[in-house]
């Protein structure tokens, strides 16, 4: 969860995935819907569904006992080099190195690497660097109150604590800083310039529109194919334009239904931005055959029911304003 999302925002998160899936074998055996419920807000639903990959992949290949290693850990869905690193360094006391984002901000301004660190190049040599630092496998580690804590583990924490306090992204506290005098960005007041930003690229726009069809005091959701924007989350009907949308009103009411505009919102994804333009439709009486058939894909769902759902956070907003609006 902590992969592209900050802790404040992840804590509520965290607590109540433990709540429902305490441990691999609740999580493997969870179905999908259960997971991107819980995973909904949070954003980056890849990593949701890498998660439950992962349970499922622990469970039937390793008896549901992670394995220690960290070509071993990487192997596994949605872990990566450095994920992998962490897991083993903090839970077995393997001996590797780690490269998250504050690791390399941590690197790129001590040593002064010029470049992005997202560039391959870059990237190569910035691991070399973090395998060159590793303490020796029999240095001094340190304490967490009494427990002594293995050298590696002591070293990783402090590596990653340095990059997320003294030597944050945009105001570095370079008067605490134990390596200030060796900074090389510290004594070249380069801080703000280390490490290097991503090439600007223009942001495309999409556009889309989307059906909010009504019966009562329930919507009809959709779920959205399994890879892709949204992948396996349940959201609205969609269609590139107002005929198309109008179409797919009739085909799923079942009758012509009459088509009022909602106030238009915009999501910003990683590489594009995606504004919106949603439509009111309100059904009366028995929904059409379409409706009625028994599709896994669709589901009329109660507005006080949507927590139940994992919901794109555009779409739960757009639902949350939705109560007492009629044609």
């Amino acid at each position: 969860m902590l992969q592209q999302t900050q802790v404040s925002t992840v804590i509520p998160y965290y607590l109540r995935f433990l709540a429902r899936f305490p441990d691999v074998h609740a999580l493997a055996a969870a179905v999908p819907d259960d997971v991107m419920a819980l995973w909904s807000g949070l954003g980056y639903y890849t990593r949701a569904r890498n998660l439950h990959r992962c349970a499922q992949v622990v469970v039937q290949q390793h008896g549901g006992v992670f394995p220690q290693t960290v070509d071993e850990l990487a192997a596994l869905p949605g872990i990566g080099r450095s994920t992998a690193a962490a897991i083993a360094a903090f839970s077995f006391g393997v001996r590797s190195p780690i490269l998250d984002g504050n690791v390399k901000r941590v690197l790129a301004r001590i040593f002064g690497v010029d470049g992005f660190p997202g560039d391959k190049r870059v990237e190569t040599a910035m691991w070399t660097l973090a395998e060159s630092l590793l303490p020796a496998p029999h240095a001094p580690g340190g304490t967490s109150g009494d427990v002594p804590v293995e050298p590696i583990v002591a070293y990783t924490q402090g590596l990653m604590d340095l990059g997320a306090t003294l030597c944050a992204r945009g105001r570095p506290d370079c008067s605490r800083c134990p390596f200030a005098q060796v900074c090389v960005a510290n004594l070249t007041g380069r801080q703000r310039e280390l490490p290097v930003a991503r090439p600007k690229k223009a942001v495309p726009t999409r556009r889309t529109m989307m059906l909010v069809l009504r019966r009562a005091d329930q919507v009809l959701l959709e779920k959205r194919p399994p890879t892709g924007v949204w992948g396996g989350l349940w959201s609205l009907p969609e269609a590139p334009d107002a005929d198309g949308l109008a179409a797919r009103a009739a085909q799923l009411g079942g009758m012509r239904v009459l088509l009022a505009p909602l106030a238009p919102l915009a999501h910003t994804f990683t590489h594009f931005r995606l504004e919106i333009e949603p439509r009111l439709a309100q059904l009366a009486g028995e929904p059409g055959a379409a409706a009625r058939v028994a599709d896994t894909d669709t589901a009329w769902v109660r507005l006080d029911a949507i927590d139940g759902y994992g919901l794109p956070a555009p779409v739960r907003k757009l639902l949350g304003a939705l109560d007492g609006t009629l044609l």
